[in-house]
């Protein structure tokens, strides 16, 4: 009998070939984690954008309010962070028929908005203020009276410890 010159795969081979498909496959499940956080982080942001741009509709409606002094306005005394719990009630309920004045508005929206903060953002914040922080994303206000009104809304990351802002949007000025 003759040998054939065929031979079979080794140990060896078959280790290796068994390391490199597993190093394939956690490669596979990083991207994929990679890829549903980031996926959070978009929806969560263009949630953020469709709040601001819904708070920026109800104080243009409310122009009452905008037009008071900077200290007695409502939405600009507004900066709401989760962490500090649940928004209280509002004073009135403006669903409906309900007749509400300006200010009485402007206090339902606030509540509307932070109990909307509260439920869709993990440990998220929210503030209006004047600020002409030239692009610079921080939660202070460095804005005087010519400054533009400016939404802010941010929320708790991975791999932060607080509320980032990472959503500001200039509603007037």
């Amino acid at each position: 009998m003759q040998r054939s010159g065929c031979r079979g795969f080794t140990l060896l081979e078959v280790l290796v070939a068994m390391f490199v498909l597993a190093v394939g496959v956690l490669g596979a499940a990083g991207t994929q984690a990679t890829s549903a956080r980031l996926r959070q982080q978009a929806a969560l942001a263009s949630d953020a954008v469709a709040l601001a741009a819904s708070l920026a509709a109800r104080m243009r409606v409310n122009p009452a309010q905008m037009a008071l002094a900077d200290a007695s306005n409502p939405y600009l005394q507004l900066d709401y962070d989760a962490a500090d719990g649940a928004p209280a009630e509002p004073p009135v309920q403006c669903f409906g028929a309900a007749t509400c004045g300006p200010a009485q508005l402007a206090q339902f929206d606030i509540h509307e908005l932070e109990r909307s903060v509260y439920d869709a953002f993990p440990g998220g914040r929210i503030t209006v203020c004047r600020d002409g922080g030239g692009g610079v994303l921080a939660w202070t206000c460095s804005g005087g009276s010519n400054a533009p009104v400016v939404v802010k809304i941010g929320w708790r990351s991975r791999t932060g410890t607080g509320a980032t802002p990472f959503v500001a949007m200039v509603v007037s000025g």
